[in-house]
C-alpha cells in the first residue's frame, strides 16, 4: 500500500478515473496495526482498486473533510469523490472488509 504523504498527492489519486481506496489510520491505533495484519490478502483479492494510506494525524483536514471519525477507515474514491466508506466500527474483521468490498460491486 503507498503511503500518501500531502494533500496536493492525495487529491491527485483522488481524482482518477479507476476507483482508489484510501486507507486512513494512525500509528497509535491498535485497529490499525490488527487491520494490517489482515490486508495485504485482501488487497491481492481486490487488485482493481489501487490502494493508499494517509496518516490521518499528519492530515486532520482531510480526516474532518471526509468524516472520518474512526479509524482504521476505508473510503473508496473515484474523479474526485468519496463512493463508499466503512468506518472504522466496522472494519475489525476480514470478512467485514471483503463484505464492504463485495457491496461495492
Amino acid at each position: 500500500m503507498q503511503s500518501i504523504q500531502n494533500v496536493e498527492t492525495f487529491e491527485e489519486i483522488i481524482g482518477q478515473d479507476q476507483p482508489v481506496i484510501v486507507k486512513f489510520y494512525a500509528g497509535w491505533c491498535p485497529d490499525c496495526t490488527r487491520m494490517n495484519m489482515f490486508i495485504d490478502e485482501i488487497i491481492a483479492e481486490y487488485d482493481q482498486y489501487k490502494w493508499y494510506e494517509l496518516n490521518k494525524d499528519e492530515m486532520p483536514e482531510l480526516a474532518e473533510k471526509y468524516t472520518v471519525m474512526g479509524i482504521p477507515s476505508l473510503l473508496i474514491f473515484q474523479n474526485g469523490e468519496k463512493k463508499a466508506h466503512l468506518h472504522s466500527a466496522n472494519a475489525k474483521t476480514p470478512e467485514q472488509v471483503r463484505e464492504f468490498l463485495e457491496e461495492q460491486k
